[in-house]
């Protein structure tokens, strides 16, 4: 049973992917043409990996196939530092653009790469965009008969290119003809009959930061829920190139990308965090056999009656 004297243990994750991958630039950079730009993952992540060792902190990192595949030693030493290994697909296709199919070989792709890479079983898995909707469901069940045991793709929020707005916000598990997986889905808050999305990334360098505090309060506080936070590894580069992808397309992507670092510091003083793994062996949800030394102290201490 979770401690209740504290607030809930967050979920902290990295989704591994370079400034040129991402979707709002996907219509003008073809993924043959990723090999042409200047790979920044690195060093951006690298300042990630700094950070979290200067709080003491690990957390889960969703990382594409495509970029696991080319920097093998930034992937093995994200692993080696203790850090949960996730997918995110392999070259960060929307499963609303593909098959039954195809996202079966995709994922079987990436995940390969990804153990062969840091010899880790990978059980998480997060669609590039969230693409997991509606009209999507059926990817739950090849994730499912694929052996992943947990999913943070559904995003249950109105949005222009994502988003189930009638899904649960909550922690939960989704049983499917398949058989069941674990549900974690991005943050939000319920406000005047709407779910406002609180989940990081863009959400995190738009409000303003006492903002987002008070949002990720109420999730712990008043709801008592542990919230799913999210940056980019792209996220972190203020100086990263500038792509021409639409002034709107632009704008999103950029916007704030100076007050990441700052802000994210500030945020994990002000919360407690631990990799997926971590927070649903203390909701409760077992995904695997997890050995006890692979638990932090704090998640340990968390989990006591």
């Amino acid at each position: 049973m979770v401690n209740d004297s504290q607030p809930p243990i967050n979920a902290l994750t990295v989704d591994v992917e370079d400034y040129f991958q991402v979707e709002a630039f996907s219509g003008i950079i073809p993924r043959q043409d990723w090999r042409r730009f200047e790979p920044r993952i690195e060093s951006n992540t690298t300042r990630l990996l700094d950070l979290f060792d200067q709080k003491g902190l690990k957390a889960t990192f969703f990382i594409l196939g495509w970029v696991a595949e080319h920097h093998q030693r930034l992937i093995r030493k994200i692993s080696d530092s203790g850090h949960e290994i996730a997918c995110h697909g392999y070259d960060h296709r929307l499963i609303t653009s593909q098959t039954p199919e195809t996202f079966r070989v995709d994922l079987r792709r990436a995940r390969k790469i990804l153990e062969d890479v840091t010899g880790e079983e990978v059980v998480g898995y997060r669609a590039p965009t969230y693409s997991i909707n509606a009209k999507t469901l059926w990817a739950l069940d090849i994730l499912i008969e694929e052996g992943f045991r947990y999913d943070s793709s559904i995003f249950p929020i109105h949005h222009d290119r994502y988003g189930m707005p009638g899904a649960e916000r909550s922690l939960h598990v989704i049983r499917r003809e398949a058989g069941q997986i674990i549900e974690f889905p991005p943050s939000t808050i319920r406000m005047a009959g709407q779910n406002l999305p609180v989940a990081g990334g863009g959400y995190f360098r738009l409000l303003p930061y006492p903002l987002f505090r008070w949002c990720l309060k109420r999730i712990n506080s008043t709801e008592g829920m542990p919230a799913m936070f999210m940056v980019h590894a792209w996220e972190v580069d203020p100086d990263q190139p500038v792509i021409s992808g639409g002034r709107f397309n632009v704008w999103r992507h950029r916007i704030n990308l100076d007050r990441t670092m700052p802000r994210l510091s500030q945020l994990l003083d002000d919360f407690r965090f631990a990799p997926v793994r971590e927070v649903l062996y203390l909701n409760e949800l077992e995904v695997t056999a997890i050995e006890p030394q692979m638990i932090s102290s704090t998640a340990a201490y968390a989990r006591m009656d």
